[in-house]
């Protein structure tokens, strides 16, 4: 495995390299987010800012009572926003549980949707909690029903007991399965990792062992997607690329509702990152309910005035 030159797979060289990790001001990144957070936008930018947004979305549904009926709904409004209007942009991806992926992928492709990725969350999602057999066995059966993304989460009590090379591992066995037909996004749960080093700790692991993205968290747990946490993620794939040349995406997920906290999503992403990030295949936001309020902004700057929600399709 090609781990950067950053470590050999070992877990005294693995320590090592998060030990050598810089640690995060806490005090700095919360007021840093504060600030970058009353940053606005110019109304000429907004449309540019929203259709952006809308591209980078990985529109979702997790829920038990999932219908094949709801899934192929999702996957038309992921194709067609809003179908009134073919300039506003399809979205990232649909993410779903894998039983589902392959109702998402034959639908999309029924409707034109062949340029949007299908997500699957996978190993045990959202505890994390199973055995890696099974965990493989997860992940490939999504491959297999035609994800082209695999969403995997970490195993929190792994990591918060020190036992980073078990987690490191984990990544790197997901990936190889991946391998270049899916990209592979390691979700932290950082509600559960309490502190801001243990979050840029796991995203250089999670880097290191092959992440094609690293994302917070799995929209369950409070807090999720924090804007200091995000800020955290953005330093350390910037951080990463100084070191290796090698771009790593950012997917928030929980909490982003509406199109004010989109929009400072993407400020974080330029002021912190860079604008090479702007771009769904470096940047996606996992919401379910932030499109509507984004279609309907988009109905605004248009129309002057702001559509009832009765006016865009009910996810």
């Amino acid at each position: 495995m090609n781990f950067y030159g950053l470590v050999d797979g070992t877990d005294a060289s693995l320590k090592h390299y998060l030990r050598e990790l810089s640690g995060v001001d806490q005090v700095g990144a919360d007021a840093r987010a504060a600030m970058l957070a009353t940053r606005s936008i110019k109304t000429t930018s907004k449309r540019w800012a929203i259709d952006t947004a809308i591209s980078m979305v990985d529109l979702t549904t997790l829920e038990g009572a999932d219908t094949v009926g709801k899934v192929q709904a999702l996957c038309t409004k992921a194709v067609r926003p809003d179908p009134t209007d073919s300039s506003v942009p399809s979205v990232g991806a649909v993410c779903v549980y894998n039983d589902m992926v392959a109702t998402a992928r034959k639908h999309l492709d029924l409707v034109g949707g062949q340029h949007v990725g299908v997500a699957a969350v996978s190993t045990a999602f959202p505890s994390g909690r199973a055995s890696m057999p099974v965990k493989i066995r997860d992940t490939q059966d999504a491959l297999d029903a035609g994800a082209s993304e695999i969403d995997m989460v970490i195993d929190r009590g792994a990591f918060l007991s020190g036992n980073y090379i078990d987690v490191f591992n984990e990544i790197v066995a997901i990936k190889a399965l991946c391998g270049e037909r899916a990209h592979l996004k390691v979700i932290f749960e950082t509600g559960e990792l309490v502190t801001y080093d243990n979050v840029r700790k796991a995203s250089f692991l999670a880097m290191a062992a092959g992440a094609d993205f690293i994302k917070t968290s799995t929209g369950k747990v409070v807090p999720a997607a924090t804007a200091p946490v995000v800020l955290v993620m953005l330093e350390a794939v910037r951080d990463f690329y100084s070191m290796t040349q090698r771009r790593i995406g950012v997917k928030p997920a929980g909490g982003i509702r509406n199109t004010k906290d989109a929009i400072k999503q993407l400020v974080l992403v330029n002021e912190t990152a860079g604008p090479e990030w702007l771009t769904p295949s470096l940047f996606r936001i996992g919401a379910s309910a932030l499109l509507n309020d984004l279609l309907m902004q988009r109905m605004k700057m248009d129309d002057g005035y702001y559509a009832s929600p009765a006016y865009v399709t009910i996810d």
